[in-house]
């Protein structure tokens, strides 16, 4: 009779599955298998970490810009009106502060005509430059009214004492209104030039 062989049965607690290491579980997916996860693993973000640190300026200069951004340098642009109303009014009333505190000194109104000259060429805006020389002349006239002697109080005398502090103030009312001139042309110099520039680096169309 043919006879079946059955396989003994195996008492005893079933083996289970050994357990996953950490890359089969998910936990160090993309690591290589030789790379240990220490201090080497963060040095690329320690580095950058590094390099923002030095790159971010330090106290005292975020000081010092914000300062500076507190401090504009004045840098007014006056049209051809606005210059001569700015030159003409500074000069009366530093001819009145000339007559109030040094007696009408007409060398003192002189000496303080030339820079307010420079001034007045340097603020004046680029398409007004050539009102700068003309404007002057005119607010040294409005402002000798202030230090002018005028004779017997009348207009007439007031109208003299104004042409005789022209006549006698001649040379500073040349040497600002020379400044000017002088500022004005080499301001148009430098804008010419700057505009040669522009055009030699603009890409042909």
């Amino acid at each position: 009779m043919e006879q079946h062989g059955t396989r003994p049965a195996q008492y005893g607690p079933r083996r289970s599955r050994a357990a996953l290491p950490p890359q089969g579980r998910g936990g160090g997916a993309g690591r290589p298998a030789g790379r240990p996860a220490g201090p080497g693993a963060g040095g690329g973000t320690a580095r950058a970490a590094g390099g923002r640190q030095a790159g971010r300026p330090g106290p005292a200069a975020a000081v010092a810009r914000e300062v500076g951004a507190r401090r504009p340098v004045p840098n007014p642009r006056l049209t051809g009106l606005g210059s001569g109303l700015f030159c003409a009014a500074v000069m009366v009333v530093l001819g009145y502060l000339d007559a109030l505190l040094l007696g009408a000194s007409l060398t003192v109104y002189g000496v303080l005509f030339v820079p307010v000259c420079l001034l007045t060429a340097v603020w004046v805006r680029r398409g007004d430059l050539l009102t700068a020389p003309v404007v002057v002349p005119i607010a040294f006239a409005v402002g000798l009214v202030t230090v002018a002697e005028s004779g017997d109080g009348g207009l007439g005398g007031r109208l003299m004492g104004i042409v005789t502090a022209l006549a006698t103030e001649a040379g500073w009312l040349y040497g600002g209104t020379l400044v000017a001139g002088s500022t004005v042309i080499v301001r148009r110099i430098r804008l010419v030039r700057r505009r040669r520039a522009a055009a030699r680096n603009r890409p042909p169309a």
